[in-house]
């Protein structure tokens, strides 16, 4: 055999820099489940399947895998981690998807970050984004109807919380504003779209439960034994001082 004849092929097809399917793989060709793994360990919010496929035709200079694609190779990511053992899962949140910790462990992660403090919406708060999230667009003066008190300061709270932005003017007379809610509130409350929201059968049935009454018990009796109510935390909802006394 001559000296510059081709060395024989042990077959293998990392060897080869192919497949067992025939593509041609390089040595740093890495899978698209690879690519959104690392997207979304990176990420700090819900990313697109869009935006996944995006980013790996622009790294890889390939052409871009559907959305479909993404969707399948995070239904293998999930199975992998499910078959393993894994504390983590991709979910749909927010229109995009996000690496999270699995439900049953995040009593850890939550001692791990006890000393941060979380920020609660008080009660005038959560009563004016369940209105606006129900019936948006909507104006100050629906939400003031059907709350039946003024909630300008919770408004304002819930814009600065970026929980809420505004959605133009309505046709009416004045021209009010119209609000509803953002992506970072679907964030928040884990929710995947608005579709995901319960409906009001569903929160009616929560309420009748006796599990939800026991739970409103406990919190009311922490209240009192705390000393302070939550209406009193919120500017809107806190009495004024009696003159007469104050006048003393």
């Amino acid at each position: 055999m001559p000296d510059d004849a081709p060395a024989e092929s042990s077959g293998d097809p990392d060897e080869l820099g192919g497949s067992s399917d025939g593509r041609t793989v390089e040595k740093d060709d890495h899978t698209l489940e690879e690519a959104a793994e690392a997207i979304l360990f990176a990420a700090d919010e819900p990313v697109a399947a869009s935006r996944i496929s995006e980013i790996v035709a622009d790294v890889t200079g390939r052409p871009q895998p559907s959305t479909e694609d993404v969707a399948a190779a995070v239904d293998r990511l999930n199975a992998d981690y499910a078959e393993h053992g894994r504390a983590f899962e991709i979910t749909s949140w927010a229109g995009g998807y996000r690496l999270v910790t699995r439900s049953a462990l995040s009593p850890f992660a939550k001692t791990f970050y006890v000393e941060e403090q979380e920020t609660s919406l008080s009660r005038s708060l959560m009563e004016t984004l369940a209105v606006i999230a129900y019936r948006q667009p909507v104006t100050r003066p629906e939400v003031d109807f059907v709350r039946g008190v003024n909630s300008d300061y919770a408004i304002r709270k819930l814009l600065e919380m970026e929980l809420a932005s505004v959605e133009g003017r309505a046709d009416s007379v004045g021209r009010p504003l119209l609000y509803g809610t953002t992506d970072r509130f679907l964030e928040q409350f884990g929710l995947d779209s608005l579709d995901a929201l319960p409906t009001l059968r569903e929160v009616e049935d929560l309420l009748d439960d006796p599990a939800f009454d026991d739970e409103r018990a406990k919190l009311l009796q922490l209240d009192r034994e705390e000393g302070i109510s939550i209406d009193m935390l919120d500017p809107e909802n806190a009495e004024p001082p009696d003159e007469e006394n104050a006048s003393e």
